[in-house]
């Protein structure tokens, strides 16, 4: 009696979508949050020069912010993956170096420009999951003025870890005043995405909708 060699069952490929999209971005964004415990680390070395190598990191890690969402838009390199972990990238490299800053100079002034501005970034995010969840995630997007806030606060956190005077100019002054207008920004800014998820959170589902068809 011959037997007939079975064949074998044909492997199940992958799914696709189960795959984390490892594109140049997203790798950036890892990256920046590599970073962050290096950040930490070099700020508590004992040795004079860790001001400007904390700066030199944080530094680092805004320009790669910058680097992979100009490479996203110019090769239409988006996914899922990507648009989650930019923001909390961003967020926990703020909210990590206000609070290293805030143990180093425990001031009133300095402990609350750090609340305001991680207290905004709790705030909004619960607010854009909140209205991801009913649909009208598009009524929030980043305005402009947020980008402007983005900007002025990293410059800011920038020059608040070098803390020492260059070329004559007083580095850590320059740089609380410019994190007190990244404050006032930010509040501005989280006034603005309030005012425009406040149909959706009153419940008036139609001005909700309008609002979302037309971003």
């Amino acid at each position: 009696m011959a037997f007939r060699a079975q064949p074998r069952p044909a492997r199940r490929a992958a799914p696709t979508d189960a795959c984390v999209p490892l594109n140049l971005p997203n790798l950036l964004t890892l990256f920046r949050i590599a970073l962050i415990p290096v950040l930490v680390l070099v700020f508590y070395l004992p040795f004079a020069w860790t001001n400007f190598a904390a700066a030199l990191v944080f530094a680092v890690g805004a320009i790669t912010d910058w680097a992979d969402g100009y490479i996203a838009r110019r090769y239409g390199m988006f996914s899922a993956f990507g648009a989650f972990l930019d923001p909390v990238a961003d967020k926990l490299a703020v909210a990590v170096a206000l609070v290293i800053i805030v143990q180093a100079h425990p001031t009133v002034f300095m402990a609350l420009i750090a609340a305001v501005i991680i207290g905004r970034e709790i705030t909004i995010s619960a607010l854009r999951e909140w209205m991801a969840e009913i649909g009208q995630r598009a009524t929030v997007r980043v305005a402009v003025i947020g980008k402007i806030k983005t900007i002025v606060q990293m410059v800011a956190l920038v020059m608040l870890l070098y803390r020492e005077d260059l070329l004559g100019l007083p580095v850590f002054l320059i740089g609380e005043v410019l994190l007190a207008a990244a404050a006032v920004l930010t509040l501005w800014s989280g006034v603005q995405y309030l005012l425009a998820a406040w149909p959706a959170m009153r419940g008036d589902t139609a001005v909700g909708k309008k609002s979302t068809d037309q971003a």
